[in-house]
């Protein structure tokens, strides 16, 4: 999962995303005990590191680096929160960089490696950049973890890849969405991002897919703004979909997401989150949750890490509707609409309904 998603988050942004991962404070993904990965397949792993300790300098140290604001309360921030929570049980230190520009990546990570780290993660595929070093003398002592949309990272013996289906995350936040509007008597909602992007545009497909699920003529507006973390340009569009008669609109963002939800709630416009469970949050407001919270996946790792158990060279695929996340929720559910959203997800895992066909169909 990218800034979100890279969403996908997963967003994203991700989604995602293990964008998103991952994906990321209201936010789930500081439980005690992490959800189990439905699969991993081998990539083909490189030499034994023997894990916490990779390095064998007798501490372990935790780099995290993110491309994205670590204190946004959303998806970048699930990320550090999780392994912060967790090296501290573990008497581990974390070193964390947030807000580092995709160009910086490679150099950011150099230094990580120079610090001695034995964990170098990423909190989203917009650092890819930075792989390269996991394959330099630098870091020859040190595990990866990577988030990242299937198809964006190239699997090397280097580094484990921690990843999910976005379309299936922003299909089932659509129908969860055009349950709330049906039920509201809508037919218009909005749809407002970062970069248009591949990943970005096939979001809001699977969003508006979702939503056409149960209001086939609905029209749904999207908006690259060109930045996930840009208050201004995300308070313009929400503002402009707003004027054009959007009732429920999802800021598909990082750190601009807080802003563009307050100027929502002030005009009576129902809102999703990007990737984490903020239900609890009361400013802003929240109507929907859509978690693919980076931070949940990261704890899984980081549990098998303290273990030994964290082979590289791999990839670890996270399944709407049979793995705890990603998932849907609302947030004050209605008569049958929490009944009709877990069947449509466990239609989802059960592959009766192909999220990426559904992408597809909107062309």
């Amino acid at each position: 999962m990218t800034t979100a998603s890279t969403l996908r988050r997963r967003r994203a942004a991700a989604g995602l995303a293990l964008a998103g991962a991952l994906a990321l404070s209201g936010c789930a993904g500081n439980a005690a005990t992490a959800p189990k990965a439905t699969d991993q397949a081998s990539g083909g792993s490189s030499p034994a590191l023997k894990e916490p300790d990779v390095n064998g300098d007798g501490k372990v140290v935790i780099g995290v680096l993110s491309p994205g604001d670590i204190n946004d309360h959303g998806y970048y921030q699930s990320f550090v929160d999780s392994a912060a929570a967790f090296a501290k049980e573990k008497g581990w230190t974390i070193i964390k960089r947030g807000s580092v520009d995709a160009n910086d990546g490679l150099s950011a990570a150099r230094a990580l490696c120079q610090q001695h780290v034995d964990l170098v993660a990423l909190g989203g595929t917009d650092l890819k950049t930075a792989i390269p070093a996991s394959e330099e003398p630098v870091c020859a002592r040190t595990a990866w973890y990577v988030p990242a949309a299937k198809g964006v990272v190239t699997q090397t013996p280097k580094i484990l890849l921690s990843t999910d289906n976005p379309n299936q995350t922003q299909l089932a936040g659509g129908y969860a969405a055009g349950l709330k509007m049906k039920a509201a008597g809508v037919t218009k909602a909005g749809f407002v991002t970062g970069p248009k992007a591949s990943f970005s545009v096939a979001g809001a497909k699977a969003f508006t897919a979702g939503i056409r699920e149960v209001i086939p003529n609905a029209k749904v507006l999207v908006t690259y703004t060109g930045d996930y973390n840009d208050s201004a340009k995300a308070k313009e569009a929400m503002q402009a979909q707003i004027s054009q008669g959007a009732k429920l609109i999802y800021p598909n963002l990082g750190g601009a997401t807080d802003a563009a939800t307050q100027l929502a709630n002030a005009s009576g416009v129902m809102t999703l989150t990007p990737g984490t469970d903020r239900c609890a949050s009361t400013n802003p407001k929240f109507d929907i949750s859509v978690i693919f919270n980076p931070g949940s996946y990261f704890l899984a790792a980081l549990e098998e890490f303290a273990k030994n158990n964290l082979k590289m060279g791999t990839t670890r695929v996270w399944q709407m509707g049979v793995d705890p996340y990603p998932t849907v929720k609302f947030c004050d559910p209605k008569g049958d609409e929490a009944k009709k959203l877990a069947e449509f997800i466990k239609k989802i895992g059960s592959k009766e309904i192909d999220a990426d066909a559904e992408v597809k169909r909107l062309g």
